[in-house]
């Protein structure tokens, strides 16, 4: 019969899988001699003063390090460690609360997600239990017989020699979870329950429990540790959890992490050992046991030192994060690309992949309820997409919505053929704020089409596809889906400035078809504006059409043109049109042209707005379809109207709904003021050809220059443009202008 210590040698590295997890119990299972409280004081102060002189004087981590990669020879067994992980979390979270109760659990840990017990993982566990029993096991061995942190760390490495470095690390913190969590399992059901408060009191837990107060230093700096060691350990299974598709070690975020993680892992257990090595102290001595300042502080040292790996690891793991989005985003964009290439019994592949691809949620609000719904609504539509950011003007929103409205009212034709959803394109990179919440609810609950529940549901290769094939910058589109998914205009949004619902089905063909039929005449610049201006042209009245900021030459221009009128005995009406810029300004105008009764004008300045928008529309639906033609005599008194505008001042005389003169404010006023040179010529030629003759004569002499501006923000600006003047190749600047209209100095636009 071996004696005692012959057992202890015999036994010392005996491992017992389903032995009970007290440590006086592993002791005695093991053939260890039971220990005075004194003997387990000094041999818990030998481990942590061993385990302080390793980590000083072991000032070589190559050195250490190799010896720790020397122990790695995994077999290639796969495990999946992301639900053992979640248990420990949660058993190390529930226990932490009984020390620290401003510590709370999240719901994912308050109801533990069903996954963790799904038949595989049980199974899993199955697997695996046999070694978490032999790492308990060894720890609480270890950390009893005095052996240092280093020494203990080294033989958990040689026990999972086959495993990964991520399984090496859950394994190794699901071990200690088991130890601590049982002993504050103890001690929160020890009042409750006999057979808990027995084994309590052979634990020691009621007397740890009364010194509660001087231990919590110690309970802190222990909870601290718990806490860094996690998180670090939640990141390197994330490294290990990287989808291989999207990115490899050839990565050199990847590559420099990959090489950092034997490190982690090492520290992270040799930290696990560390809290055990505590816990397993107090357990065995009790409150005879106080931690110093020396040994608070090396607790503190390895959390400074997990916490500097750690941030570094996440270093590496948004740099690797960002390089897989990048990839996501190249790949879903090509995918994009390639499905707008491909013929669809219906909308839906289009729209999903635009808007929302899963069935999870509604991803829409109807605008006449209220009410999230599905994509489906849209199925075998003529969807039209108004694509903005949050700065829609409300006059653009207030004549989208009054054409809208439109069609709906004129009867069942179109209302069930087509249908408008807001895709709202939010920067990624500018965080979501109060005031954006507060923009996007406001815009939203105007809408009465169908709009993106939230911004966050576009994905960022969308808003790439977005701004670079459908050339998308800040001002809004109005791109348009056939019942196919199939895009037949890149932007109506021109066409329905300009012909409103008669657009419809607004397709690229249909907006051809217009312009065929189109002439330059006054209706195609007010209509759908004004319907005074359409009864002076029933009425086959002369109407001047005018604009500009300077008050001075309204007055000369108004004066004039009646004194003309009354001397030529002619019907003539004038209407004030404003300008496309300096609002503030051209309220002033208004204001002086109605006290003064200089003529009719447009007192709502969403009417001025929605003019020149129509006009600018005009131009840009013509570079859309690439029908520029500077041969085009209609094009080129539109384009000579919006240099006029710019300019700051012009006239458009019109003879019912036949336009006379498309003049700029110097050529026409002059005109009108030398009346008496021409007016012979009236009875001769008629008032409209002998004034058109004198202007143009005037014209020819001063012939004023023509500018246009194309926003940065516009999608389609045309590489080369010819004076609609002189037909001569205009020359192209860069310019910055103040986005505040009365602060735009006037020279620019002299």
């Amino acid at each position: 019969m071996p004696n005692m210590e012959q057992r202890h040698t015999s036994q010392s590295s005996l491992l017992l899988p389903h032995s009970p997890k007290n440590p006086l119990l592993i002791k005695m299972a093991s053939g260890l001699p039971l220990r005075h409280p004194a003997q387990g004081f000094n041999a818990s102060q030998q481990l942590i003063k061993s385990d302080r002189g390793s980590m000083l004087t072991m000032s070589d981590d190559n050195v250490m390090m190799k010896q720790i990669v020397g122990t790695h020879a995994p077999d290639g067994r796969e495990v999946d460690v992301k639900p053992l992980l979640l248990l420990v979390e949660d058993i190390l979270k529930r226990a932490t609360l009984q020390i620290d109760s401003s510590l709370t659990t999240s719901q994912a840990h308050a109801e533990m997600e069903d996954k963790t017990y799904h038949v595989n993982f049980v199974s899993m566990l199955d697997a695996l239990s046999y070694t978490i029993d032999r790492i308990s096991s060894e720890i609480a061995y270890k950390a009893l017989g005095g052996t240092d942190a280093h020494a203990t760390t080294v033989s958990l490495f040689n026990m999972l020699t086959s495993y990964s470095w991520d399984a090496k690390l859950v394994l190794t913190l699901a071990a200690f979870a088991l130890n601590y969590g049982e002993f504050w399992l103890l001690a929160q059901i020890s009042s409750s329950n006999q057979l808990a408060k027995s084994m309590a009191i052979l634990r020691q837990l009621p007397s740890i429990m009364e010194q509660s107060g001087p231990l919590k230093p110690r309970f802190d700096a222990i909870n601290n540790l718990i806490k860094v060691t996690m998180d670090l350990a939640r990141c390197v299974v994330e490294f290990k959890n990287l989808p291989p598709a999207y990115i490899s070690n050839e990565v050199p975020a990847l590559s420099t992490a990959m090489a950092h993680i034997p490190t982690a892992v090492y520290w992270t257990m040799r930290s696990v050992v560390a809290c055990a090595a505590q816990i397993t102290s107090l357990t065995t001595m009790g409150h005879e046991f106080s931690i110093s300042t020396t040994d608070a502080w090396e607790l503190s040292t390895l959390a400074h030192k997990l916490s500097n790996i750690l941030d570094h690891l996440r270093k590496q793991l948004d740099t690797c994060y960002q390089y897989i989005d990048e990839k996501r985003n190249v790949e879903s964009f090509q995918m994009l690309k390639n499905l707008f290439e491909m013929i669809h019994i219906d909308n839906m592949k289009v729209l999903k992949a635009l808007i929302y691809a899963k069935d999870d949620i509604q991803p829409l609000i109807d605008g006449s309820s209220k009410k999230r719904v599905h994509l489906d609504v849209l199925r075998r539509k003529n969807v039209l997409l108004l694509i903005s950011g949050l700065d829609m003007s409300t006059d653009e929103l207030s004549i989208l919505e009054q054409i809208y409205n439109e069609s709906r009212h004129h009867g069942s034709r179109l209302d069930s053929q087509y249908e408008v959803v807001w895709v709202p394109i939010v920067d990624r990179s500018v965080q979501w704020s109060d005031p954006m919440k507060e923009k996007f609810e406001s815009m939203q609950s105007s809408m009465p089409w169908f709009t993106v529940y939230h911004p966050s549901l576009i994905e960022k290769a969308v808003m790439r596809f977005i701004k670079e094939v459908w050339h998308f910058r800040n001002k809004p589109i109005l791109v348009v889906l056939d019942p196919q998914g199939k895009v037949v205009c890149p932007n109506a949004l021109h066409m329905m400035w300009i012909w409103g619902s008669n657009a419809f089905p607004f397709t690229s063909l249909r907006e051809e078809s217009l312009w065929k039929d189109e002439t330059w005449r006054l209706e195609l610049l007010v209509d759908g504006i004004d319907p005074v201006i359409l009864n002076w042209i029933k009425e086959g009245k002369y109407i001047f059409l005018y604009g500009g900021d300077d008050v001075e030459w309204v007055r000369k221009f108004t004066n004039a043109a009646r004194a003309v009128a009354q001397a030529a005995r002619i019907p003539l009406e004038m209407v004030y049109v404003g300008k496309s810029s300096k609002r503030e300004k051209i309220q002033r105008v208004i204001a002086t042209i109605t006290v003064e009764k200089l003529s009719y004008v447009w007192q709502d300045l969403t009417m001025i707005w929605f003019f020149w928008t129509r006009l600018e529309s005009m131009l840009y639906s013509k570079i859309q379809l690439g029908k520029l033609d500077d041969h085009d005599p209609m094009m080129q008194e539109i384009k000579k109207l919006l240099s006029y505008g710019r300019e700051g001042g012009w006239a458009v005389l019109s003879n019912g709904s036949n336009v006379v003169v498309n003049g700029h404010r110097t050529t026409v006023l002059q005109t009108l003021l030398e009346y008496d040179l021409w007016k012979e010529q009236v009875p001769v030629k008629g008032f409209d050809l002998a004034f058109r003759d004198h202007q143009g004569r005037i014209h020819d002499i001063s012939r004023p220059c023509c500018r246009f501006d194309f926003p940065m923000t516009t999608g389609r600006i045309p590489e080369t443009m010819k004076c609609p003047e002189c037909n001569q190749t205009m020359e192209k600047f860069s310019t910055f202008l103040c986005c505040h209209d009365e602060v735009i100095p006037d020279e620019l636009f002299k």
